[in-house]
């Protein structure tokens, strides 16, 4: 115990050991309670550090907590960025070491200036609030990573039933405050009305989510619609290739012709791996296809615009056809994927960085909706469905949500889980149905409790059918999004501060 608490590699090497424990609390492993572990090992492992030594173990934290919960980063690099071995490990621990920062200095500034050792509930609810801060910055600075948020390891878990309440936030929140209240049990048990205190918010939060456990916050409205989303399972390597885009087109073609008729067929992103300019003749063919058949046709496809400025642009997009209408263009962009940071500087120095998708430009904000067979869908590409502000700005005025992706990139590892398990947060949040279509897994039909209903194997060329529901109403994260949490976290902090303050003074 000692080691954890004190200076030194002893306490640095835990707090990394204890950051990757957050990894097999999440998809595809789901032990939850180790969320609640390691959360309160970095909390007891913060208490008493100075400023500097606080920084360092924040930082071995997140280097724990991103080497082993970002470990696809490596299939990415090396399988299909033609990246060494050696090479390829070099630059993943680089970028897990660059994250890892995001926790250095919310650990230090927690150390510097918000810790109350001497009052162990404001201390938990100031920690809480921090974590909770950290989160939101980590999705938002250049861009942003939101990745590995602990909130998402209470998907089967008791906690799930507050997404709809505060989104993944609120349940990180309740997380790390109930991690730091047990850390702090024995310092509170002299202290009586503070321990009440204590145990009210403890146990509140997890009978809340027991108690909600079912609610409906939105109801369906009209008949069920039909779906069928057709996974191709294309190889990466191939994705790309001209010669290969006769066969990939003649795929979703003849497994769409042969598939029973649906209300809505989905294809994944860049399923049309060709400018939609150029492959007008084909879609025009399938809306045909999809209007005989009274559908709608949904599919990936990259799309050139002249921008504002008169410059031509390629965009990540995803077009309607048939009983439907409307384009989208992909604004949360993956780093490296689809585009190149000082690109200058690096491109051309290994094959990863001269991705043949990884020009595309950031799609406009306040796009219209998709429409289909009267719906209002959001559409979500890929990284977007990760993003939970972003993807509930979408999701209040939709019937509907849909996520495309190409997850081919990940190879076989936990990292097309994570993702599945955060568009299942989404749907959640949102209490709307999620249609998932990908290229080759995890293609699912995800229900507005954040379940999955129908899905298909991965790794396979498959044909997922099965019935989703247009919803209405609001759930409180879509209606008031993260606004009453920021609120309390800053209210928190704003308190803790001002009270170190003044404890000092005195």
């Amino acid at each position: 115990m000692r080691w954890i608490t004190a200076p030194g590699w002893p306490g640095h090497l835990l707090a990394a050991a204890a950051g990757a424990l957050m990894t097999p609390s999440l998809a595809p492993f789901g032990w939850w309670p180790l969320a609640l572990l390691s959360l309160g090992l970095i909390y007891l492992g913060l208490r008493e550090l100075p400023t500097h030594a606080a920084l360092w173990r924040g930082w071995w934290y997140g280097l724990g907590t991103f080497a082993a919960g970002t470990s696809w980063i490596y299939v990415s690099i090396h399988d299909y960025g033609a990246a060494s071995p050696a090479l390829a490990g070099l630059l993943m621990l680089a970028f897990s070491m660059a994250i890892a920062f995001f926790f250095a200095l919310p650990a230090a500034l927690w150390a510097r200036w918000l810790r109350r050792t001497e009052a162990p509930l404001a201390d938990a609810l100031a920690f809480a609030a921090l974590w909770v801060a950290l989160d939101a910055f980590r999705g938002w600075f250049l861009t942003g990573f939101p990745w590995l948020y602990a909130g998402y390891s209470q998907l089967d878990g008791p906690l799930a039933p507050l997404a709809p309440l505060g989104g993944v936030w609120l349940i990180t929140f309740t997380l790390a405050l109930s991690a730091a209240l047990l850390v702090n049990l024995p310092r509170l048990l002299s202290r009586k009305p503070a321990l009440l205190a204590a145990a009210t918010l403890l146990v509140a939060p997890w009978l809340a989510g027991l108690a909600l456990q079912g609610h409906a916050w939105t109801q369906s409205k009209g008949e069920p619609l039909s779906v069928v989303a057709i996974q191709g399972n294309i190889e990466q390597q191939m994705k790309w290739d001209p010669r290969q885009l006769e066969m990939q087109l003649d795929l979703y073609r003849q497994l769409s012709f042969n598939s029973p008729r649906a209300d809505l067929l989905v294809w994944p992103e860049t399923a049309v791996p060709v400018l939609k300019e150029y492959a007008e003749g084909y879609l025009n063919v399938m809306a045909m296809f999809a209007r005989d058949r009274q559908s709608a046709l949904i599919t990936g496809v990259p799309v050139r615009e002249v921008n504002e400025r008169g410059e031509k642009r390629y965009y990540n997009g995803i077009t309607v056809v048939g009983e439907g209408s409307g384009t989208y263009l992909k604004q949360k962009l993956v780093p490296f994927g689809e585009y190149v940071p000082l690109q200058d500087l690096l491109r051309g120095l290994i094959a990863f960085f001269d991705l043949p998708m990884s020009d595309f430009a950031r799609g406009p904000a306040d796009q219209p909706l998709l429409e289909a067979k009267g719906l209002k869908i959001a559409p979500y590409i890929c990284y977007e469905v990760v993003y939970p502000e972003f993807a509930a700005s979408l999701a209040k005025d939709s019937d509907l949500l849909l996520t495309v992706s190409n997850d081919t990139w990940f190879g076989r590892s936990i990292g097309p889980l994570q993702h599945l398990q955060m568009a299942q947060m989404r749907a959640l949040e949102a209490g709307r149905w999620m249609i998932r279509a990908t290229n080759n897994g995890v293609t699912a039909l995800i229900d507005p409790q954040g379940q999955i209903t129908r899905q298909v194997p991965q790794f396979q060329r498959a044909v997922l059918q099965g019935e989703v529901s247009a919803m209405q109403g609001l759930t409180p994260y879509l209606r008031y999004g993260s606004w009453p949490l920021i609120g309390l976290c800053l209210t928190l902090l704003l308190w803790a501060r001002l009270t170190s303050r003044l404890s000092k003074a005195l």
